[in-house]
């Protein structure tokens, strides 16, 4: 299960690909498979523990099950992605065999107001059958250029009910009452994520985001971009990292 007793979740995104890449390489670091594989590998070991999800891709789920003691969530989606560059379209990935310790899926779809519309609510329906074929969880996350398409994708790919939708953080207008009209148009509950979201400000979107409906979040950027620097992230994932992920839990459980 990814959700805690009390009906919310707090989860960690851990599936960054060349996004991860490109950090690596801002902070004058080499971006190798090894390097890769040790900064996942200590996210997972620090701050698995303290949540109730943790997302990773496939090629690093054996690094890290055996530091996820609750909650593990594979990605099944494939990013077309340029080097250094953004995801421009992402296809599913209909595995045949599920993972020992996988309890749910993840599907990334970048959303467009296109003619490939229908497309993706197909993939959609596709991916919520595979994890019920699978019998686990289907975490759906819709990702929109513009603010304002954020309840667009949500009142369309929501309506293929996966377990749970994963959804942008609104940034313009009344943001609770944005927050409320993605909880009124889902017919499934739905948690925040933190991409786009400067990292201090991630605290409050959460807050807003509970406040107009949100079961929690499902974050990677917001807890552990302020590590990235260092050669070994593990002292500052300790002393800032597992902190700021308390503090976000303390929200959900204060407003969820």
């Amino acid at each position: 299960m990814i959700e805690r007793a009390n009906g919310t979740y707090a989860m960690v995104a851990m599936d960054q690909r060349e996004s991860l890449r490109t950090m690596f390489r801002e902070q004058g670091h080499d971006d190798s498979e090894e390097r890769v594989r040790r900064f996942k590998t200590a996210v997972a070991r620090e701050l698995a523990p303290y949540a109730s999800g943790f997302l990773i891709e496939p090629a690093f789920l054996a690094d890290v099950r055996p530091l996820v003691p609750r909650g593990l969530i594979m990605a099944v989606d494939l990013l077309q992605q340029e080097r250094g560059g953004i995801v421009e379209d992402t296809r599913l990935d209909e595995i045949d065999e599920l993972p020992d310790g996988v309890v749910a899926l993840k599907l990334l779809v970048i959303w467009r107001d296109d003619d490939r519309r229908r497309e993706r609510i197909e993939m959609c329906e596709r991916f919520v059958a595979l994890a019920q074929r699978h019998d686990v969880l289907s975490v759906l996350e819709p990702v929109v250029r513009e603010d304002h398409q954020i309840l667009a994708a949500a009142r369309e790919l929501g309506a293929t009910r996966p377990s749970l939708y994963k959804a942008q953080a609104p940034r313009k207008g009344d943001v609770v009452e944005r927050c409320r009209e993605i909880t009124d148009a889902l017919p499934v509950p739905w948690v925040v994520l933190s991409q786009g979201v400067p990292r201090d400000e991630f605290p409050q979107a959460v807050e807003d985001a509970c406040k107009g409906g949100a079961r929690g979040f499902l974050a990677g950027r917001a807890l552990w971009t302020n590590t990235l620097a260092a050669d070994d992230p593990t002292e500052l994932l300790r002393t800032q990292s597992v902190p700021r992920l308390q503090q976000l839990t303390e929200i959900v459980d204060r407003y969820a």
